[in-house]
């Protein structure tokens, strides 16, 4: 016949686990690390700020860099695509498109815009839903 537990060890075996309930998960802590994974061209504010109706084709792939995306359907269209996904947590895209009209450049469109009228080039947050941006044309001087 099994022998019961005596009081004593019952109370302590009680305590250790009550002891163990209020440990910090440990599990957090054992997780793999993650690298953070950035792909794509970024392209920040004052860089879109640096675009100019006119430029041509050279002049804007010096401003913002080689297109990720050139498509042969859309040749007057040059994407910029970026993607941040850091090792723990939610990834973050940004899209930029250039839009060309006779290898001049016409409008920007996407959620990375030139600073605005307030001065300000932080970084802003991607958008839920793409803008188009007029690139406004240089004021024409009187002779």
């Amino acid at each position: 016949m099994p022998s019961r537990p005596s009081f004593p060890s019952l109370l302590l075996l009680v305590a250790a686990l009550a002891a163990c309930s209020s440990a910090p998960d440990i599990t957090s802590r054992l997780s793999p690390y993650r690298i953070d994974v950035r792909q794509g061209n970024y392209v920040t504010q004052e860089m879109v700020a640096k675009l100019k109706p006119g430029m041509t084709r050279d002049q804007v792939r010096f401003a913002l860099g080689t297109p990720l995306i050139t498509d042969l359907f859309h040749a007057n269209r040059w994407d910029y695509v970026y993607r941040f996904q850091p090792g723990h947590g939610e990834a973050q895209e940004r899209r930029l498109s250039v839009f060309f009209e006779d290898d001049k450049l016409v409008r920007v469109g996407g959620d990375v815009v030139a600073a605005g009228e307030g001065g300000t080039t932080e970084e802003a947050a991607p958008a839920p839903t793409a803008r188009i941006i007029e690139v406004p044309a240089e004021p024409k001087k009187k002779d």
